[in-house]
């Protein structure tokens, strides 16, 4: 990394705010989302032919500015569908590694190459071959949170929406190694009463600090609220609990993928909403229902890697044509049958 003194290269910008972009211990900074930087921002992706893609947990500022916003595989999906050939994902890296195995031919750009994730971190290939060497039969599904090299060595990948049809798809004899996502799992293995399930236990430091002491406070203080659950979140059970024992009518409980949560927000006839999953997906929630009140279960749910997309990194990524993503040919090839299968089942559901 950098000195925090160290300036980006001014190529094609009169933007002033490009001169003040700092690399710092935290990502870039140095610039404030204004509507300059906004206008400086669209002007600079209209030069490159760049479609940006932003994620549902970025900053609003991110969101605001970004053709299009949603979850990984959505926006995945898109960046393979837009025309543009160069793509500017507003995410972590693992999510643009998936827009690069979905368009090989496409230029991938990330804002911050450093923004990466402790779940796709949580397991490496290595620890997967170890893994697949005790259960040689076993299926291995894994959450689309994950790097390029663990689809690559993945049966079938799944997202937190339909991550139960993926399961109950396969032969109820074989074996399954899920990951790796251990609240994910559980969740799935709940719904689908799999004894062969075997989870992998990796986490979200975000969602897995959301807890159950903090869910029940919220219930109890918010009694008329609907509650949002993400099912990465270390407090899933305890939301099916609150609603077994009546704490919270089971009707109001809703486990549920980020693309799901925007479902249920349109509809929703509650005035509130709890939500426990990362807070950047509270502007999304009170855009696509303004007449609802949405409170975060756990307003510290704040994903540090994220934030790392700054509106400084995000300038800057445009000025310079930086970071590129690269996937090898092979392990591209290889990791998109395990993203095909999943679509094959005719629900790829959310990303996240």
């Amino acid at each position: 990394m950098t000195s925090s003194a160290t300036r980006v290269n001014i190529l094609d910008s009169a933007f002033a705010g490009v001169r003040d972009i700092v690399d710092g211990a935290g990502g870039y900074g140095g610039v404030e989302a204004t509507p300059e930087w906004a206008a400086e921002v669209r002007r600079l992706a209209d030069l490159r032919g760049a479609t940006l893609l932003a994620h549902n947990y970025q900053l609003p500022a991110i969101q605001d500015v970004a053709d299009h916003v949603g979850d990984s595989l959505a926006l995945s999906r898109m960046a393979a569908e837009v025309s543009e050939d160069t793509i500017v994902f507003c995410g972590v890296h693992f999510m643009a590694e998936t827009a690069k195995i979905l368009s090989p031919q496409k230029t991938i750009l990330i804002p911050d190459q450093r923004a990466g994730c402790s779940l796709a971190d949580s397991i490496t290939a290595d620890q997967l071959r170890e893994w697949k060497a005790d259960f040689p039969d076993a299926v291995v599904v894994s959450y689309v949170n994950t790097t390029a090299e663990i689809k690559a060595l993945t049966d079938i990948c799944c997202t937190s929406s339909n991550a139960v049809e993926v399961v109950q798809s396969i032969d109820p004899r074989r074996d399954i190694l899920f990951l790796p996502d251990q609240f994910l799992g559980a969740h799935v293995k709940r719904v689908t009463r799999r004894e062969n399930l075997h989870i992998w236990a990796g986490e979200c430091h975000v969602h897995a600090g959301i807890n159950g002491d903090e869910l029940a406070e919220k219930s109890r203080t918010h009694p008329d609220a609907e509650l949002y659950v993400h099912p990465e979140c270390g407090c899933a059970t305890s939301a099916l609990y609150l609603a077994g024992e009546g704490f919270v009518p089971a009707e109001k409980v809703k486990i549920l993928s980020t693309g799901g949560m925007l479902d249920a927000a349109r509809t929703t006839a509650s005035k509130q909403v709890l939500v426990a999953t990362e807070i950047g997906m509270l502007h999304q929630l009170r855009m696509a229902a303004p007449d609802v009140e949405f409170l975060a279960v756990n307003d510290r749910a704040s994903c540090g890697y994220m934030k790392m997309i700054t509106p400084a990194a995000l300038l800057r990524c445009l000025v310079e044509g930086r970071d590129e993503v690269h996937v090898d040919l092979e392990t591209a090839n290889i990791a998109s049958k395990s993203v095909q299968r999943m679509i094959e089942i005719g629900t790829p559901g959310g990303g996240e």
